[in-house]
């Protein structure tokens, strides 16, 4: 009897030193992180390893969100690897946010890891607030510019100014004041901002002094005047206006790929993910990327041949396996966990020892040559620049 009551106590007590194991586990999550940046990969390997034994007895699972539906495919090369299961989740860049913060708030045993964009928003609502951890590879951290670290970019994707070249009504872009033309309403695709995000950012970040400047310069040279602002405060305003006024506003980006690609589309130009092209509903061969195109004038489009934004990984605060975490975030900025992405045009690793697809350009051309995010402006400029835009996608 006295044996009997020894083992209930033991047993409760592990029980409830499992639990508290737990709670701290959470409670340090970031302290792990930190004591942890210098591991090399078998240290984080085995610690891995170790930790999703545990996760498996106890009945959970690895967790993973993105807004890239590709995040399945390197989750299952990571599976392979190192035996780890990952459960991966799809989902939309308007909703990612609002999940985690329910998950979090609540609780709830969500997402571990998560691979998403729009840093504008995700700084305020998660990284601001601790809700997200940056965690840079050491093993890869040489090999990844230092404003790529922090938060820690995964990938590039870039949106391009793309043609039909069909017939002779051929717009052969290579100065952005074109697209704002009288001759060209209707003729420019674009998915609206109010429902893809990355496209407000863009606007937005015209509308700062660097762009605002370089589009006034952009419109002397073309039209060899200086330009008339009006009621506009600066270039980057006026420009925003006079496009979207002209824009017909497609469903997703890869419609307006089909769209434009069509041999009846003679004369029409999109602003859409240059990945989209690897579809094969999309006549490439009655397409030219607009600055391609610049290039072989021996000019470039002015002052943007499109834009480009990042994609982020981070680990969520409450994950109960930082190590697995880790390691999920170093399979993801190699060769290995970046492959799903790598063999179409588009995409960027934010590793530079990572070579871009055949027929593409590498990271360090396209960062000449489009808009890039700037988080800290998009969420000082928000409010007036939004309001600016839903007034001008009304007209």
């Amino acid at each position: 009897m006295k044996k009997m009551l020894t083992g209930i106590v033991l047993c409760a007590s592990l029980c409830v030193l499992a639990s508290c194991s737990k709670n701290a586990q959470k409670m340090n999550v970031k302290q792990t992180i930190d004591a942890a940046k210098n591991m090399s990969h078998d240290e984080l390997v085995a610690k891995a390893k170790e930790e999703a034994a545990a996760a498996k007895s106890a009945g959970t699972v690895f967790k993973a969100y993105g807004t890239s539906s590709r995040i399945a495919s390197a989750a299952k090369a990571f599976t392979e690897l190192y035996g780890i299961d990952v459960e991966t989740t799809n989902v939309k860049d308007s909703e990612i946010y609002t999940k985690l913060q329910a998950e979090i708030s609540g609780k709830i045993d969500g997402a571990d890891v998560v691979l998403t964009q729009n840093g504008a928003v995700m700084k305020v609502q998660m990284v601001d607030t601790g809700n997200l951890i940056n965690y840079v590879p050491a093993s890869v951290a040489s090999n990844i510019d230092g404003a790529d670290k922090v938060p820690l970019v995964q990938q590039y994707i870039d949106k391009l100014f793309i043609f039909n070249t069909v017939g002779s009504n051929v717009p052969a872009i290579t100065n952005v004041w074109q697209l704002t033309e009288p001759a060209m309403k209707g003729r420019v695709f674009f998915k609206s901002p109010e429902t893809e995000k990355v496209n407000e950012n863009f606007l937005i970040m015209l509308t700062n002094k660097t762009w605002a400047d370089k589009l006034a310069k952009a419109y002397k040279n073309l039209y060899g005047k200086d330009i008339q602002l009006g009621s506009y405060k600066n270039a980057g305003y006026k420009w925003i206006a006079e496009f979207l006024h002209n824009c017909s506003f497609g469903n997703t980006d890869t419609t307006i790929a089909e769209q434009i690609s069509n041999a009846e589309a003679s004369g029409k130009i999109g602003l859409f993910v240059l990945s989209k092209l690897r579809s094969k509903t999309v006549r490439t061969e009655n397409l030219e990327i607009a600055s391609y195109y610049a290039d072989g004038k021996n000019t470039t489009v002015e002052p943007f041949a499109g834009f480009m934004y990042p994609l982020y990984v981070q680990i969520v605060k409450t994950t109960t396996m930082p190590y697995t975490s880790m390691l999920f975030v170093e399979h993801l900025v190699t060769a290995a966990g970046y492959a799903p992405w790598a063999k179409n045009i588009g995409a960027y690793s934010s590793n530079a020892s990572i070579p871009v697809n055949k027929g593409d350009q590498p990271l360090s051309y396209w960062r000449t040559r489009l808009v890039m995010d700037d988080p800290e402006y998009i969420n000082e400029a928000y409010a007036d620049v939004f309001e600016f835009i839903s007034k001008n996608l009304t007209k």
